[in-house]
């Protein structure tokens, strides 16, 4: 074996033991708190977008109701729902990732975990949620709806509610979705109710409580 196969597995050790520190440290933070809702979003709407004050507003409503409030720890739509629960000085936990720039932990957190890899951290923003509250956003959100929906499509996760706010962005995704998807079968008849449309938060909140409480 040569000294840079040696290197090699020395490091997938280290990073296995790594990710098996992150699974321990978060889910030591969850385990806390018996009702979790996660938030994805652009990083990148500020507090002047109305998508930034209604994921505030939903986040604090969803904190009254007894769930931590979960986010990726950054900017934007992560830092709103964090702000929400935050404000009222309920639990809100920021799971952030390591970066050479761009993504910093926001101030409004009352839990937090960096994490180092992407995969453990998608891991314990997912599986233990009790439904998942997504706004506007860029690949990562599309990444993070696309991944969630197809894990309880295929069964490998509880039936949650997926909420996607904001009807004039999602609605075109909808359309491709029914359009290309459904029509074609490439999708099964009711797949495309795995997820609700509304710029309602009262209707929002109302969802997420009603699937908890069943």
């Amino acid at each position: 074996m040569s000294e840079e196969q040696k290197k090699a597995i020395a490091k997938s050790t280290r990073e296995l033991r790594s990710c098996e520190e992150e699974f321990e440290a978060a889910f030591k933070i969850l385990k806390k708190y018996p009702k979790r809702i996660t938030f994805f979003g652009s990083a990148r709407l500020s507090p002047r977008f109305k998508s930034y004050q209604w994921a505030a507003d939903l986040a604090g409503d969803l904190a009254h109701d007894g769930f931590a409030i979960l986010s990726g720890g950054g900017g934007g739509i992560m830092e709103a729902s964090n702000r929400g629960a935050f404000d009222e000085e309920l639990v809100s936990i920021g799971f952030n990732i390591k970066l050479p720039r761009e993504q910093h932990l926001n101030p409004y957190t009352t839990d937090d975990l960096a994490f180092n890899f992407f995969f453990t951290r998608k891991v314990m923003m997912t599986f233990y949620a009790h439904g998942f509250v997504y706004f506007p956003g860029g690949y990562g959100t599309l990444d993070e709806f696309f991944e969630v929906i197809t894990l309880i499509q295929t069964g490998k996760m509880p039936r949650v509610p997926i909420i996607l706010i904001g009807k004039k962005y999602w609605h075109p995704l909808d359309k491709f979705i029914r359009k290309h998807l459904l029509k074609k079968d490439l999708i099964s008849p009711g797949d495309q109710r795995l997820y609700t449309i509304t710029n309602d938060i009262r209707y929002a909140r109302k969802i997420l409580n009603d699937a908890y409480n069943t």
